[in-house]
């Protein structure tokens, strides 16, 4: 995982976490990343410091943090979006296409129809697996 400072066209600055440095720059070409201020697409990379662990100590610390990062994202993705399973990609795009309302939405899709949404448009992003949080279970 990596962490980006980002900035929008509007000069917004927020963070993004990315699971490769490439998947930021196919993300901001495609306008999958947007602003969770204003809603631009309009995404670079803003002007950062590394961060540098010198020892184990702060390593670990540093491990935590990214622990509890990931765990309270999937909890907000658990708590505030509809598990939609594999109907994901039709459910988008009924979202995008206004046949349903918008909401926020999570599921599975194959690489494949990933790579179709993207390129008809529709705002989604895959969640690297340490952010995804576990499926509820089936009811039958």
């Amino acid at each position: 995982m990596i962490r980006y400072d980002l900035r929008c066209a509007e000069g917004d600055e927020f963070e993004a976490w990315f699971a490769a440095i490439a998947d930021f720059d196919r993300q901001a070409a495609a306008k999958l990343i947007e602003c969770p201020h204003c809603g631009s697409r309009d995404i670079e990379k803003a002007p950062m410091a590394p961060a540098i662990v010198r020892g184990r100590k702060e390593a670990d610390e540093a491990r935590k943090i990214a622990v509890a990062m990931a765990q309270e994202v999937r909890r907000h993705i658990r708590d505030n979006y509809d598990y939609v399973g594999d109907a994901f990609p039709a459910e988008a795009r009924k979202m995008h296409e206004g046949e349903t309302e918008h909401r926020p939405i999570w599921g599975e899709a194959t690489p494949e129809e990933a790579r179709r949404m993207a390129e008809e448009g529709l705002p989604v992003a895959p969640l690297p697996p340490a952010l995804a949080p576990t499926p509820p279970k089936k009811v039958n």
